[in-house]
């Protein structure tokens, strides 16, 4: 599908770069890249994940600035990166069925969209919504288990820092010494359901969110380019009938994608905090029934947010996730779409 955009009223054309599709790409190169560049964004994102899970399971509001006081001074750095082992061994093959799952999806929805008769605007983001379902869903088959052995690790050292003993009394209480043993120790507490802790409820999160994010972030690339584009790109008068041609440059296209990026993420935060905390709470909380410690259930996680401060402790740790979700989104969607220009094949390989 093609990315060109016009002005009307101006006689003026925006050449914006065309989708890189499925078919253009060199699948080991764009798999072996999409890991090396993926990891490098986790690492740097990862001490604000920390900071979102822990602010969820606490029963009451912590800043993040005390949050972060109390990590550093009781943990020390390694305090933001609990779990992180864990984390980046999910990544690769959660990212690599992401990637995949999105691109086939996009491709072939894309197409048939067209021809059913949509614009290319509409049909774009009908396109991206499904890659985005479909793209989560994959994946979370990998990530759900690193996701509850990782949040457990993450909050494992919070009620042993002087500052916080007792803060958050449901969490579990068994004691791991890297995701390895976390990983044994939940399978023989509770077999393999126990690493798929919060499953469902992890695809009404992010299946929905995805599909928002990259539905809103096509129509918002969209609106900047058609809106900005003839002031942000280079004039290109030859070649052109009809008028003026314009050619982003490289700077341009970044910061474009970025502030699009940005903007989806702050949108599908919003719609979908309250199920983000409610999978963590899931994942990382029990209850303690006749002296057994059970997990709780979605209703009694409902019933204890309810409690502690309704539909306000639904959003704690939202500016974490916002920031995060911002950062990485734009660190994503900037990175993703060099790991595709980095991955295409050679125009001989693509005629042959």
């Amino acid at each position: 599908m093609s990315l060109s955009a016009a002005e009307d009223n101006s006689g003026s054309e925006i050449h914006i770069p065309a989708d890189i599709d499925w078919h253009m790409l060199d699948k080991s190169k764009f798999f072996f890249l999409g890991a090396a560049l993926f990891s490098g964004v986790s690492a740097s994102l990862y001490p604000i994940v920390v900071l979102k899970t822990r602010q969820q399971v606490s029963p009451t509001q912590i800043s993040c600035f005390k949050m972060s006081f109390s990590i550093m001074r009781y943990e020390g750095l390694r305090g933001f990166y609990r779990g992180f082992g864990t984390s980046l061994m999910g990544t690769i093959p959660a990212r690599a069925l992401y990637m995949g799952a999105l691109e086939v999806t996009k491709s072939s929805v894309g197409t048939a969209t067209v021809s059913l008769g949509f614009s290319d605007t509409t049909a774009t983001a009908i396109a991206s919504a499904a890659a985005g379902l479909s793209s989560a869903m994959a994946a979370q088959l990998v990530w759900t288990p690193i996701d509850v052995v990782s949040q457990r690790l993450m909050v494992q050292g919070y009620n042993n820092s002087n500052s916080s003993k007792n803060v958050i009394p449901s969490v579990n209480s068994c004691r791991y010494r890297n995701g390895l043993d976390a990983f044994r120790k939940i399978l023989y507490a509770d077999g393999p359901k126990g690493l798929y802790r919060g499953f469902g409820i992890s695809i009404m999160t992010y299946a929905p969110s995805n599909a928002v994010w990259w539905a809103c972030y096509s129509v918002a690339h969209r609106l900047i380019w058609g809106g900005f584009g003839c002031s942000m790109g280079k004039k290109e008068e030859n070649g052109v009938i009809g008028g003026c041609g314009y050619r982003p440059d490289s700077k341009a296209l970044v910061a474009v994608q970025g502030l699009s990026a940005a903007m989806a993420s702050g949108f599908s935060a919003l719609i979908t905090m309250p199920l983000d905390t409610i999978k963590t709470r899931l994942q990382v909380l029990d209850r303690e029934e006749n002296g057994v410690r059970k997990p709780l259930t979605v209703l009694q996680t409902v019933r204890n947010l309810v409690k502690e401060g309704g539909l306000a402790a639904c959003y704690r740790g939202l500016g974490p996730r916002w920031a995060s979700m911002s950062m990485s989104a734009t660190t994503m969607i900037t990175t993703y779409e060099l790991l595709k220009r980095l991955s295409t094949k050679s125009q001989e390989s693509l005629t042959s």
